[in-house]
């Protein structure tokens, strides 16, 4: 049997790991990383720029649930994808950046190599929640457990694993570990103690975020049996879809701040309580949590907001638990009327432009139903994160809170629709946003994936030239001139159309999207003066 090289090797230990598919660009600093790629059975797809990678990584992950991977090269490669490993620092999304780095020999001595950096272990570090650097073969498989291991215990985020160019080559020297098991299981005497506590409370409200969003089920039930009104973040939002207690609006609008803080009980589900979803308009504050109870699988996350009760936990665990311990008799507490006040409140607080973008948003889902919903930043998805109730747990995610990348959007949906190919996948991305990775479309094209690239063209940075003269800053630089998409379409080869912004219009034209099955572009022409020359 002939040897492998540690860069075989660390295709195998991917593959060992449950990885099926890695997006990366290569180069000839990581050749030898790609020499077993072939024959692996891994689906390598290729971006048209690393931070395409890495946010095709991080769609990925949030549909699959499974870590995204980006092969990437050495310096421009790695700093490239330092975006969307902050971005997936933020919103605690799993993905691992393997990349190379120079010859040993060379590292720190500043010799002018090709894509040398001072440290580039040193700056990966400032952003990954470990890095590892793999200075001799026998190092790759422990660093490889010491990289997914964030995946399976804890909050994850963004791991990172550097091989020298002289050690990529090199005989490996390892066999394959057990990767590291995932632990979920709550304290038993403190989710008795949270049991007594929901009991006793005359009102509860749950707070979701992104770390319930597949206990949907449990969910249901527990706040079926707490009478309880549920609040979702961005990242929590598709739970309990059209249920009674469900309330699918930012907890930094005033109406859902004052439901929480009418609650003696708040429970707290897979949420960090950052400000970008709590404190969205920076008033230094956010609502009153009475009674509250705290479950994270994060010790650290957990240990930086005050709370009354604290469990480490995974959320599923946690409330399957709590309803083994709960009275089996449901409580009476105006539950649906308060979520009913919240939700009408909600709608009237974003005010009438944001109320006429969540209904256009509204008939793209009610047209095409389950479908993944993958946002930049631009104005519609600022509408959705502040009131909008999508129909698929984890079905609607962006970029406009946590670290607020822009670009995100169309790599994103990519490796969204890579994760589950039966869903229709929509993303929204603004003309200014677009034109940030509007290349990625043709990673897309190339590989015949069922996704609409929604363009919300307003002509510029239309949301920043409103938040400029809000405060009365004269609009500069808000006014970038968008390429002609439709022309832009007939280069990439596919289908476009363009509709004005009406509901109607809107869900005929994505209905017909739709039902191609391939990769097109919908261009959503918004009507007024360009930014900045009213």
């Amino acid at each position: 049997m002939t040897a492998k090289t540690v860069g075989e090797a660390l295709v195998d230990g991917l593959k060992a790991r449950g990885v099926t598919c890695v997006f990366g660009i290569p180069g000839v600093h990581t050749v030898e990383l790609y020499r077993g790629l072939a024959a692996s059975g891994i689906r390598h797809v290729p971006p048209r720029h690393e931070q395409g990678a890495g946010f095709m990584a991080d769609g990925y992950a949030r549909v699959s649930g499974q870590p995204g991977v980006a092969f990437v090269i050495t310096g421009p490669g790695l700093t490239n994808t330092l975006t969307p490993m902050a971005q997936a620092r933020a919103d605690s999304v799993p993905m691992l950046v393997v990349s190379g780095v120079n010859d040993s020999a060379t590292l720190g001595k500043g010799l002018g190599h090709l894509h040398e950096l001072p440290d580039q272990h040193a700056l990966a570090k400032t952003v990954a929640l470990t890095s590892e650097h793999v200075a001799r073969p026998e190092e790759l498989e422990p660093a490889l457990d010491r990289a997914f291991a964030p995946f399976a215990i804890g909050r994850p985020g963004p791991t990172h694993i550097q091989v020298p160019l002289d050690v990529a080559g090199a005989t490996s020297l390892n066999g394959i570990s057990k990767p590291a098991e995932a632990q979920t299981a709550p304290d038993p005497a403190k989710i008795a103690d949270a049991a007594k506590r929901l009991s006793a409370a005359g009102k509860v409200v749950i707070l979701t975020g992104g770390g319930a969003k597949t206990a949907d089920q449990y969910l249901q039930a527990l706040a079926e049996r707490l009478d309880a009104p549920v609040v979702q973040t961005v990242n929590a939002r598709g739970l309990m879809h059209g249920h009674p207690l469900t309330v699918p609006a930012s907890p930094s609008l005033q109406a859902v701040r004052e439901l929480i803080e009418d609650a003696d009980c708040v429970l707290a589900l897979g949420t960090e309580l950052g400000p970008t979803d709590y404190d969205m308009y920076a008033t230094g504050s956010m609502a009153d949590m009475a009674g509250l109870i705290r479950i994270d699988i994060c010790a650290a996350q957990l240990a930086r907001h005050e709370a009354e009760l604290a469990i480490q936990s995974n959320a599923d665990a946690a409330i399957a638990a709590l309803l083994d311990a709960l009275p089996g008799t449901a409580k009476h507490s105006e539950g649906a009327a308060r979520a009913e006040h919240t939700r009408a409140a909600a709608q009237e607080e974003i005010g009438p432009d944001y109320r006429r973008q969540v209904e256009v948003l509204n008939a793209m889902r009610d047209t095409v139903p389950n479908a993944l919903m993958v946002g930049d930043s631009t104005q519609p998805i600022y509408a959705g994160n502040l009131s909008y109730d999508h129909d698929r747990p984890g079905g609607w995610f962006n970029a406009a809170t946590g670290y607020g990348a822009l670009g995100y959007g169309i790599p994103a949906a990519i490796g969204a629709s890579i994760a589950d190919p039966s869903a229709h996948v929509i993303c929204i991305a603004g003309d200014g946003g677009a034109q940030f990775s509007l290349p990625e479309i043709m990673a897309a094209v190339d590989e015949g994936l069922p996704i609409t690239f929604v363009i919300w063209n307003n002509r510029g940075y239309g949301e920043i030239a409103s938040s400029m003269k809000a405060v009365d800053v004269a609009v500069v630089g808000c006014d970038p001139t968008p390429p002609d998409f439709a022309a832009t379409a007939q280069s990439f080869g596919i289908p476009f159309s363009r509709v004005p912004m009406t509901p109607q219009t809107v869900a005929v034209a994505l209905q017909e999207c739709a039902a191609r099955g391939t990769p097109s572009i919908l261009e959503i022409d918004i009507p007024g003066p360009v930014p900045g020359q009213e």
